[in-house]
């Protein structure tokens, strides 16, 4: 939690999308503000598959983030545009979010943190070695073939929410948040 003028606190909660089923009631969503992190699929099939070795479409979880965007909205953030640009980037989510940046955010104690959560030791191990954000890198391997149908199945949901994302230099996308 973090103060901010006026004294409002701000809460973070990390929702991971593929854990939203289809008796998750999406209204309980409504009171609050989303925004969301997505990343192209090949990469993310290619890091999500050194886990689980045939991942499914809802596993990935971005069909569901898209209906969670469709519904409620909020800005979107590239993945690629944060390691790129890190502090532009999150001054552009800041001001989207209408919060205050503060340049703490791009710099953090390595470690695990009591908000990791139970997949921590499955998913955290390069966050708990950092101190910051690391510079973007291509995926060192080619997405496996067996996985292409798959991204190709992503894509759509992906290319929605990248349409919305907002820019690093909070160009003519950062608006397009809904």
């Amino acid at each position: 939690m973090a103060r901010c003028p006026a004294a409002r606190v701000i809460g973070y909660a990390k929702h991971m999308t593929h854990h939203l089923l289809p008796e998750v009631d999406r209204a309980a969503l409504a009171p609050f503000r989303h925004a969301h992190l997505i990343r192209d699929p090949r990469e993310l099939l290619a890091s999500y598959a050194r886990v689980r070795a045939e991942p499914t479409l809802d596993d990935l979880g971005l069909r569901q983030q898209a209906e969670i965007f469709e519904a409620f909205g909020g800005p979107v953030v590239d993945s690629r545009d944060l390691l790129t640009a890190p502090e532009d980037t999150l001054r552009a989510l800041c001001q989207a979010l209408g919060v205050p940046f503060d340049g703490r955010m791009l710099a953090w104690p390595p470690g695990p943190r009591d908000s990791d959560g139970v997949w921590a030791p499955w998913w955290y191990d390069s966050v708990r070695a950092s101190t910051g954000f690391a510079p973007y890198r291509p995926p060192g391997a080619p997405l496996p073939g067996r996985l292409e149908p798959l991204a190709d199945r992503c894509l759509p949901h992906f290319d929605r929410l990248y349409h919305y994302r907002i820019t690093p230099a909070g160009g003519p996308d950062a608006a397009n948040i809904r």
